[in-house]
């Protein structure tokens, strides 16, 4: 709760990326509170008011999960709409003329999200698939798992981009972006 709230504010695809994991621990402790409290948030240096305002978010979040059905999978409505107005930031900037850097950016990383897409979903939007790669790198590194150089290669890359992307978005959301 304390690390989402300063991510959402500072960098957007960074707390996507805390809250789908988030979802996961969840998920690794069945949906069960009790549970989670006793083997997760116990580990946590915190005042008891502080472990309780988290225990509270978690329960919260555990409770959306249950109502939207995610227990076994899937992202909470919530993070859904943070990945659309994600979407819909990209293909404003690139619509407009005003934003090359961003337009050659997502132009270097898409042979790497036209790959992801042709071994994935090739439903899931582009962005998606970009965060899908990161999450996954990301979960490989947790558990200590090899990760080869060409996909290392790949995950800067786009890194970069969706860093570029969620940098976009906290300006467009302190000052306001001029598409036009």
């Amino acid at each position: 709760m304390f690390v989402s709230h300063k991510l959402r504010k500072e960098n957007i695809a960074e707390y996507l990326l805390y809250m789908w994991q988030v979802e996961d621990i969840i998920r690794a402790f069945d949906c069960y509170l009790p549970a989670l409290r006793r083997n997760y948030l116990s580990t946590f240096d915190l005042s008891d008011d502080d472990r309780e305002d988290l225990a509270d978010w978690y329960s919260d979040l555990i409770r959306m999960m249950t109502e939207e059905g995610k227990r076994e999978g899937g992202h909470l409505q919530i993070n859904k709409v943070v990945m659309q107005n994600l979407v819909e930031l990209h293909n404003q900037l690139l619509s407009s003329p005003k934003f090359p850097f961003y337009s050659a950016a997502y132009y270097k990383v898409l042979p790497y999200i036209v790959e992801l897409r042709n071994k994935g979903d090739k439903d899931v939007n582009e962005i998606e698939t970009c965060f899908d790669a990161l999450y996954g790198v990301m979960l490989l590194r947790l558990r200590k798992q090899e990760v080869s150089e060409d996909t290392l290669s790949a995950i800067k890359e786009i890194s970069t981009f969706i860093g570029t992307l969620s940098d976009y978005y906290k300006k467009d959301r302190e000052e306001g972006l001029e598409f036009e």
